[in-house]
């Protein structure tokens, strides 16, 4: 069996070695045997969300003493890059949703009491969190968004709707962006709240069949009159837009990393075909055609990770990285496109077949260029910082 690795970078410390190893073993003896019942079924059992929190893998950027590992950056770079080499874009969208894009924004701007309440058991797997921004009319648009909150005696009551939402099915804990102020323009006026799941205000209206990631669960979400306590605001009133583009730069490295970790395995299992594959007197990978596209592919992975360690790097340091992750969304996110395809290409009609993990890989890759901020999008972030 062909095994395919980048070189490991510098900029990781031991603690992040041991990380890779724990996390590719769980994928190989936990996640590869039960993931095809979990793609059949359209959901991830809670079960797995508390094995691997229990490992602690879903909490390693949030504070210790709340159950949280206390690192930065680079353990989410690790934790993108293992989870997608399981094949199932699905299975890593949904841990990866949980640990850095959702419950996140309590770890980094909740406040003790908040803290105390829904981190441990976030850490633990107990407690299944997603993310509430995106809109029918207003996906990369947050500053669109229309789902509104009024003050009322005791908290907020809330009504709108949520769309594309990744564990908005089975969640618990939902961070909801939120026009508070009818009055402001465009990002101003929008908060954040935590909603738990069985307010009955919360209506999950359908769960998506989708084209890929088919063992997470995705859904359309409403809120009708959705009553919350004062204590449900998270952060400061208002600055929830800022608090999204900040965290959607976690969002963007962990789908570069995601992208690289496929990359990987697409070309790890590439490789092993065209070595058993006989064509015209001789195996795939004796054909000089073959081993230069595979070369070449590889290349531009290569160079892709480059730039998610990088803007990892930078992110820990705090350095503004607006313009290198967006540069890095759009070209990892792009360049998993043309590698998966190109590996499909290579693995002929086998690859085309459903079930094969290249079949799956090309599907679930193609959200990346989509989710968590269009190609087109990022390239004018890009652009707007180069002029």
């Amino acid at each position: 069996m062909t095994s395919f690795d980048f070189a490991e970078p510098d900029l990781l410390d031991e603690d992040h070695r041991m990380i890779r190893a724990q996390i590719r073993r769980y994928v190989d003896d936990v996640i590869v045997p039960e993931a095809d019942a979990w793609e059949a079924a359209g959901e991830i059992p809670r079960e797995a969300f508390r094995r691997f929190g229990a490992l602690g893998f879903l909490g390693m950027r949030h504070p210790v003493e709340y159950g949280g590992g206390g690192l930065g950056s680079m353990a989410s770079v690790v934790l993108g890059e293992e989870l997608s080499r399981c094949t199932y874009g699905g299975v890593a969208a949904a841990f990866t949703v949980h640990s850095d894009m959702s419950v996140g924004h309590i770890a980094h701007r909740g406040t003790a009491e908040q803290k105390r309440r829904y981190l441990p058991a976030a850490c633990a797997g107990e407690k299944i969190g997603a993310i509430c921004v995106t809109e029918a009319h207003a996906g990369s648009d947050v500053a669109g968004l229309k789902t509104h909150g009024v003050r009322v005696a005791g908290g907020w009551l809330i009504n709108g709707s949520k769309t594309f939402i990744t564990n908005g099915v089975y969640g618990d804990l939902y961070i909801v962006a939120v026009r508070t102020d009818a009055e402001a323009k465009g990002s101003r006026g929008i908060s954040l709240f935590i909603v738990e799941k069985g307010n009955p205000g919360l209506k999950v209206n359908r769960k998506f069949d989708k084209h890929g990631w088919r063992a997470s669960d995705t859904a359309e979400l409403f809120f009708d009159d959705l009553m919350v306590a004062d204590d449900a605001l998270l952060g400061e009133e208002g600055k929830g837009f800022y608090y999204i583009m900040s965290t959607f730069q976690t969002e963007r490295l962990v789908a570069g990393a995601m992208s690289v970790g496929q990359c990987a395995k697409a070309i790890e299992l590439t490789v092993d075909y065209a070595k058993q594959r006989n064509a015209f007197g001789k195996t795939l990978w004796e054909q000089p055609v073959v081993r230069n596209k595979v070369a070449w592919m590889a290349a531009k992975a290569a160079a892709a990770r480059a730039l998610v360690y990088q803007c990892a790097q930078m992110i820990d340091e705090g350095k503004d990285v607006v313009r290198e992750v967006s540069m890095l969304k759009a070209f990892a996110c792009e360049t998993l496109q043309e590698v998966v395809h190109g590996c499909l290409q290579l693995h002929g009609g086998t690859g085309y077949i459903v079930g094969t993990p290249i079949e799956r890989m090309t599907r679930d890759a193609r959200i990346l260029t989509i989710g968590g901020g269009a190609t087109e999008v990022m390239l004018e972030e890009v652009a707007k910082r180069i002029g």
